[in-house]
């Protein structure tokens, strides 16, 4: 957990790496996956870096792989997954890589350009034979009905019939249309004739297939007859227009059957050759389909090993390549062993070298986690990036954040529902992560796995505590309640109060809360109070260990006059007053009692908190009932008088304090005389940084963030000003704030409370045989509604809820969240992006 507590310390480094040897060594460290790069040619354009062929060669490889994918996906190949991705191709097999890449497509090209050639032939037929079979039903038509000699004579043209030959004969031109174009065609047939063509068409009972594209499309047949040669091309004009094909058409029927059956005698052979294709092409793209997603990522290494090599200089005599990059100080040693590697793969005789160098600006920020932590690292970085070194919140969070939503969600059946679900995903996330689902809510879920199993897990705890279970009471250890009642009273009462005044209470209940109180009508106002103090007591603590976690950050950057001045009045502000008003909840729940001696101090006698707290504040008083005493214990008015005017108190010094000593310190240092000697010049700008300093070494090593000392007075000032009245203020803002843990448990359980009377409790009443169908159909809405509104729809309320009282209420105390991630070159990192794209 050392690397949760802060992020880790980052050095920065040059290498130094021989030209011949680059390549590889940036390979290796791609692997490793533990530096990230700088650009140190901000200003050179991305066309004219060193690189820029070697990174377009990986383009024209990416695009060959596109296609070649597009083409294994099109005839329905299954590609199978790399079990362990391959290592980045060296130089060598570059060439050979690409080399095959376009060996592989060309052929892959002429196999598509030879099939789709034989589909158009086949299409071509088709259409022959459609127009073949269809005219002759026109034909025949045309001679039931009676046509006179010279339509006869015109149809019975020596040339086809399709071409309108000597003057009082009648022509025809016969083919094919796509079925949506008809009603326009007839159209402007009708128009360029005036109503001189007479048009037979028939539609075609199956799809054919467009040879290019692959999709299915639906035809017509048509035959226009006319008259005339003009006639004749006008048509001829609008077939094209409407990208019609026409077909020669005997006019004879004899003619007619010896070409349909030698259409019908091709379309065989044409139809054995595509299938042959189709066969020879699926051999060929199953081949390629077992290398296809070992060459995807080979490239994908290559491209990002190029671009990254584009990031680095060249040194004055050409001879050694410069790269800078932020590098984790406990990973130094697996760097230099990727360098050495990468110069023992290649075989290069000068050894590439790695050097660490101070630095001024900020280091990255970078917090190892495990599949457990990565999910409670990715709610805190949601909000901001911690600044570099400052202590972590994901840490706490693993703990504070479960316990929180299960306040609020606190019921034994859902939050069991909730932990299966966690627990099935946990135990299953080796086979679901490598499933890579598309869905963005699923992967969501996935991501927060552990999340969702301890929130869970946490929900059944409170849910025990409250007695909850699907709305339900358990009594598991009996009750403590003692009804002074016989059998008959309690049945004939449809309700029972339960009055905390009453001497008939025998002890305090083992764990949680007693199930007798599921059968009070005050049910609802104990919960209610019972809830609401907890809320409070636990945002306060909360809050509290939020401002005292600002002092390991003061610590470790060397503002320790910030623990004075900033700490200390503000975590007596916190305490002196919120802390006050829980401990007068616990005072309150100790000293009344009905077993007090003294009639002060029984249950009807206990003054509100709330009343008390408010009072303290406006130094006012109410009058207590008779019998009873205005405060709980002697001296208590006294003391709150001095509370509130030693928060005041605080508050200019939180104001005042911080700003006048940085004036101060800043006076001082002006006032030190010069000295001549070196030594004793360095010695005192030594114990001046000693003084001042907030980070005490090199911002590489610990830098301070939010340094003020450089700043003006007035900018500190107004700086410190806004910083106490935020924290003044949102004090009270964020104590009331966490009353949501107490409002969204009470509605929680009261709806579920709701669901349970109105829709289970529907097949319970029945005691007939038609109950147990009545309790079949509303268990299943029941089961429904408790998974979608009460799991789902209150368990997100319930996480965002949670969700802000972390980063509002806990974090502001003493995260600042102003750093950037760290984000390494990493092999792994880039491939399950592209993927994800």
């Amino acid at each position: 957990m050392g690397a949760m507590f802060r992020s880790e310390e980052m050095a920065l480094c040059q290498l130094f790496i021989q030209p011949e040897a680059a390549y590889t060594s940036v390979s290796e460290l791609g692997e490793a996956g533990t530096v990230q790069f700088r650009d140190l040619n901000p200003d050179v354009n991305a066309f004219q870096r060193k690189f820029v062929n070697e990174v377009r060669r990986c383009d024209e490889m990416e695009r060959k792989l596109r296609y070649i994918e597009a083409e294994v996906h099109k005839d329905g190949v299954d590609v199978p997954d790399v079990k362990e991705p391959p290592r980045a191709p060296n130089p060598r097999e570059i060439i050979d890589l690409e080399a095959h890449l376009e060996k592989t497509e060309n052929e892959i090209l002429e196999l598509s350009h030879n099939a789709v050639n034989l589909k158009q032939n086949y299409l071509e037929l088709t259409e022959l034979k459609h127009v073949l079979e269809k005219t002759e039903a026109f034909f025949i038509a045309q001679e039931e009905i009676g046509m006179d000699s010279l339509t006869k004579s015109l149809i019975s043209d020596e040339a086809g019939g399709q071409q309108a030959a000597t003057r009082g004969r009648l022509g025809f031109v016969a083919g094919v249309v796509q079925r949506e174009r008809v009603p326009a065609f007839e159209r402007m047939l009708w128009r360029i004739s005036r109503g001189n063509v007479f048009l037979r068409r028939a539609e075609l009972d199956k799809p054919l297939e467009d040879p290019t594209s692959g999709n299915e499309i639906y035809k017509t047949v048509f035959v226009a007859f006319f008259q005339g040669e003009q006639l004749k091309s006008r048509i001829k004009k609008v077939c094209t227009g409407f990208h019609a094909s026409l077909y020669p058409c005997p006019p004879s029927n004899t003619e007619r059957q010896d070409m349909v059956k030698g259409v019908r005698t091709r379309l065989e052979d044409l139809n054995m050759v595509l299938n042959q294709t189709r066969d020879h092409r699926q051999r060929v793209l199953a081949s390629v389909a077992k290398e296809l997603a070992s060459w995807s990522i080979m490239v994908r290494k290559m491209k990002a090993i190029y671009h990254t090599l584009n990031l680095f200089n060249m040194d004055v005599t050409k001879k050694c390549l410069i790269g800078e990059c932020w590098v984790p100080t406990a990973d130094l040693p697996n760097v230099q062993k990727a360098l050495a590697d990468g110069s023992n793969a290649c075989g290069s005789s000068i050894p590439s070298f790695l050097n660490c160098i101070e630095t001024d600006e900020e280091p990255p920020t970078f917090n190892r986690t495990n599949r457990f932590t990565r999910g409670f690292q990715t709610l805190i970085d949601s909000y901001g990036v911690s600044s570099y070194r400052e202590c972590n919140p994901a840490l706490y969070t693993i703990i504070t954040f479960p316990f929180l939503f299960a306040v609020m969600f606190g019921d034994l059946g859902h939050g069991c529902i909730m932990a299966m679900f966690g627990a099935w995903m946990v135990i299953k996330e080796v086979s679901l992560a490598a499933k890579k689902s598309n869905n963005e809510i699923w992967n969501i879920f996935f991501a927060g796995r552990y999340i969702i199993l301890l929130m869970g897990c946490f929900s059944m705890y409170t849910g025990l505590v409250y007695n909850d279970i699907f709305s339900k009471s358990m009594n598991i250890f009996g009750s403590t309640w003692f009804v002074p009642y016989d059998n008959d009273t309690l049945e004939k009462n449809p309700s029972l109060t339960l009055d905390p005044k009453a001497s008939y209470i025998n002890r305090p209940y083992f764990i949680g809360i007693d199930p007798i109180w599921q059968s009070a009508d005050n049910k609802i106002i104990f919960l209610n109070s019972y809830k609401m103090k907890l809320s409070i007591i636990f945002g306060v603590i909360h809050m509290i260990f939020g401002v005292c976690m600002s002092v390991v950050n003061y610590n470790f950057f060397k503002r320790r006059y910030s623990i004075i001045l900033e700490f200390i009045p503000q975590i007596v502000f916190l305490c002196l007053l919120f802390l006050y008003m829980v401990f007068m909840m616990f005072y309150k729940w100790i000293a009344y009692s009905t077993f007090a001696t003294d009639e002060a101090y029984k249950q009807g006698c206990a003054p509100s908190v709330l009343i008390l707290f408010i009072n303290m504040m406006l130094f006012s008083s109410n009058e207590p009932e008779p019998g009873c005493k205005e405060f709980m214990f002697e001296g208590q008015g006294t003391l709150q008088r001095v509370f509130v005017l030693v928060a005041l108190c605080c508050i200019p010094v939180m104001l005042f304090g911080k700003p006048l000593y940085l004036l101060s310190v800043s006076k001082k240092k002006q006032s030190k005389p010069e000295h001549s000697n070196g030594s004793v010049n360095q010695s005192i700008e030594m114990q001046e940084q000693t003084d001042i300093s907030e980070a005490g070494q090199t911002q590489a090593a610990k830098p301070a963030p939010h340094s003020h000392e450089d700043e003006p007075f007035s900018e500190i000032m107004i700086h410190q000003a806004i910083h106490t009245i935020e924290y003044v203020l949102s004090t009270i803002s964020h104590t009331a704030s966490y009353l949501r843990l107490w409002a969204l448990s009470l509605a929680h359980a009261e709806l579920s409370e709701v669901l349970w009377d109105m829709v289970l409790a529907f097949g319970l009443r029945d005691p007939t045989y038609v109950g147990g169908i009545k309790l079949y159909v509303a268990f299943c809405f029941w089961a429904l509604f408790t998974l979608a509104i009460l799991v789902m729809m209150e368990g997100l309320s319930a996480f965002l809820h949670t969700l802000r009282l972390h980063w509002v209420e806990f974090m502001s105390k003493f995260f600042s969240g102003l750093g950037y991630i760290f984000q390494p070159f990493c092999f792994k990192t880039i491939l399950e992006n592209n993927d994800e794209e």
